[in-house]
């Protein structure tokens, strides 16, 4: 069994939760991004050149690598502070589908130097792709409050 420190013990089940929430809105921030590099790239003139002011491309890319280290973080840290307090894991669609989440962010990372190479496919699937992962994730938020408020009656 792990020794965790006592004062830790009344917060440690809420990172995970807090830090998805955080995932959540950054996502949605890499959807607005996203957004914008597409209206950029299919701009012409004058709006072309406000667009690319804002660089959205380079925060889009950077956003985007701080999500998939931050899923991953977030759920092995998620899994981590179950079997710290459980001494298991409870294999269900929460887990499984948190796990597939960030498999499928990070298959979709992987698709940037494609889309840099101007393959219209990659772009297509990328989008495709977060476009699932975002689905997912309200799925996960609304079952991660579900078992957060379990551990509040348990607790």
């Amino acid at each position: 069994m792990i020794a965790v420190p006592d004062w830790l013990k009344p917060v440690l089940p809420f990172f995970h939760p807090v830090l998805m929430w955080l995932l959540l809105a950054l996502s949605l921030y890499a959807l607005y991004t996203g957004i914008q590099v597409i209206r950029t790239r299919t701009a012409k003139g004058e709006e072309k050149s406000r667009l690319l002011k804002g660089k959205f491309r380079e925060v889009h890319f950077q956003v985007g690598a701080l999500l998939l280290v931050l899923m991953v973080w977030g759920t092995l840290g998620g899994m981590a502070v179950t079997y710290i307090n459980n001494q298991k894991l409870f294999l269900g669609p929460h887990l499984l589908v948190g796990l597939s989440m960030t498999g499928l962010i990070a298959f979709s990372a992987s698709l940037a130097p494609l889309m840099q190479q101007g393959k219209d496919w990659a772009r297509a699937l990328h989008i495709t792709i977060n476009g699932l992962v975002l689905g997912l994730f309200g799925w996960q938020a609304v079952t991660g409050m579900q078992i957060v408020q379990k551990i509040l009656t348990q607790g």
